[in-house]
């Protein structure tokens, strides 16, 4: 889908210097999909303590 937005270009140039992409649109991009991931595992965290479990964590970790 292609959207016109004004963005503030010191913020533009910062955030794909540190995200090393060469391209607006592909810093765009990650930052989208570091949002979301982002707002994913804050509703995951919203379960913490929620949900049973049951095994044997340290004959899990025998296993690798």
């Amino acid at each position: 889908m292609r959207t016109n937005i004004v963005i503030d270009d010191d913020l533009m140039e910062k955030a794909r210097k540190v995200s090393g992409h060469k391209t607006k649109k592909d810093t765009i991009e990650e930052a989208l999909k570091l949002l979301i991931a982002q707002k994913e595992q804050g509703e995951i965290r919203k379960l913490r303590g929620r949900l049973n479990w049951e095994g044997d964590l340290d004959e899990m970790r025998r296993d690798q």
